[in-house]
């Protein structure tokens, strides 16, 4: 019998009792048709997974009883920030599914000149709503018991502006420093331009804020494809992959 990986917002512990959110519920029941005695392994983004045994399954939801707190898969030792620019619906989803099944810390949507997508500001919320759900979707399918961290979007120019917290590393195809050779050093941030890449006025805001270029080869990806390329080589050099 498969045991079902499922996250919940609750707070979780051995011998508590958790009533699972309702789309999980409904999904687990109607879809799944987990049933009552079923084995399942619950995670809130603590860290850790729990054992958990469903004691009720109905109309009204999905009663689960916990009985162990569980190892889980350890978080890279290379914390890493995407910043990827701004995409068209699955594009974005994409990009943010890769990228957590690959390792991410950190996601920081941003706008840029010849950014596909304009949020508007009453509609930043539904879209994070959104985009948190691919985040536990994909941790639930990788096996990550934390959350990569989600923040607002922000313009290009903006983050340009902010301090860095760590190495910040900009995708530019025909640049002749390979990713794949560069010094690394704690916490890089890589930056993933939009569809037709940045324009010449942001990459030269880029490099006077100290963004390094680099490059992957000759080959000019997708925006949603970039990073989680990026983010498998930097993992193959000082995360998980090594």
């Amino acid at each position: 019998m498969r045991i079902h990986r499922v996250h919940s917002f609750e707070k979780l512990a051995p011998k508590h009792e958790v009533i699972l959110d309702p789309a999980i519920s409904h999904y687990l029941a109607r879809v799944l048709r987990v049933a009552t005695g079923q084995p399942l392994v619950l995670f809130n983004g603590d860290g850790y997974d729990y054992a958990a045994t469903v004691e009720r399954a109905n109309k009204n939801g999905i009663l689960a009883s916990i009985s162990a707190r569980l190892p889980a898969i350890s978080e890279s030792p290379l914390h890493t920030t995407l910043v990827q620019s701004l995409a068209r619906g699955e594009r974005m989803d994409y990009a943010l599914q890769k990228a957590t099944e690959l390792g991410v810390s950190v996601i920081q949507p941003v706008q840029s000149v010849r950014t596909e997508v304009r949020l508007k500001p009453e509609k930043v919320e539904a879209r994070m709503g959104h985009w948190q759900k691919v985040l536990i979707s994909a941790c639930e399918q990788c096996g990550r018991a934390r959350l990569p961290e989600l923040r607002s979007p922000m313009d290009l120019i903006d983050w340009a502006g902010s301090t860095a917290q760590g190495q910040r590393l900009v995708l530019a195809p025909g640049e002749s420093l390979p990713l794949a050779q560069i010094e690394l050093t704690a916490a890089p941030e890589l930056l993933v331009g939009p569809e037709g890449g940045f324009e010449d006025q942001e990459m030269e805001l880029l490099h006077r804020s100290g963004v390094q270029a680099v490059s992957m080869g000759p080959e000019i990806l997708r925006t949603e494809t970039a990073g989680p390329a990026a983010l498998a080589i930097l993992q193959s050099r000082a995360g998980d992959f090594g």
